[in-house]
């Protein structure tokens, strides 16, 4: 079974979205054993706990603080043997299921999609392509980390005290360890909507200064603070 964990804050119509996206996809794929758990954030205020859920579909909420901790309970009550997390704002595209069962199946034990924005642009373009490559920034959370629960809980889960950099962090301990992973080039969509508040230039210069402290030590409430003062961002989003 491969169990999809998406945390989530206030993305009710985001939800509402990528349920009817894979249960399009369960249809076409009767076979496939999968459950879908959507971790509510602490502070959810916009009624996602009360969409209707059938079937594989599951609504939680976490009393916990930080997307970590949402999405290590969301792995805690897993009942799958493969681990999906997925952004709450990105969109899974055609094969997604078959690509995660078959890079697991392959032999793989972790796995990232690429992605494009769901926006278009000649510099959003330039940081779609290198999502399909492995590189020093690989591992971001919009790239849908998927893994095996056996490497998962060997490697402790994600950090709850990293409050931002907790993909990044994750994904540093696959490569440690020697896990093998695969880039599966079959695009999601994500959201470019924190462009529409900041510059590409700000974003991109933002992404690099946090994750040069990240590498150099900084503490994890420094790197949040940092985040939120370079980038104009909705007061409802908390990533």
């Amino acid at each position: 079974m491969l169990s999809i964990v998406i945390p989530a804050h206030n993305e009710k119509e985001n939800i509402k979205g990528l349920f009817n996206i894979l249960s399009t996809q369960l249809k076409l794929h009767p076979t496939l054993q999968v459950e879908v758990l959507v971790i509510l954030s602490a502070g959810n205020s916009d009624g996602t706990e009360h969409l209707q859920t059938t079937g594989p579909f599951h609504i939680v909420k976490c009393h916990g603080k930080g997307r970590a901790v949402q999405m290590n309970l969301g792995a805690q009550m897993a009942k799958g043997i493969i681990l999906a997390f997925l952004h709450a704002d990105s969109i899974p595209p055609t094969g997604f299921l078959n690509n995660i069962f078959e890079t697991i199946g392959d032999g793989y034990g972790a796995g990232l999609f690429s992605y494009k924005f769901d926006k278009s642009g000649v510099l959003l373009k330039i940081n779609e392509f290198f999502t399909a490559k492995d590189g020093l920034f690989t591992g971001a959370g919009d790239q849908c980390l998927f893994i095996t629960k056996t490497n998962f809980n060997s490697l402790g889960g994600f950090n709850e005290e990293q409050v931002i950099m907790e993909d990044f962090e994750f994904w540093d301990k696959i490569k440690k360890n020697k896990i093998t992973y695969k880039i599966v080039n079959n695009d999601l969509v994500v959201s470019a909507r924190k462009y529409d508040y900041n510059s590409y230039l700000r974003v991109n210069f933002t992404n690099l200064v946090l994750f040069l402290m990240f590498k150099t030590g900084f503490t994890p409430e420094k790197i949040k603070i940092t985040h939120n003062t370079m980038l104009n961002l909705p007061n409802d989003n908390y990533k």
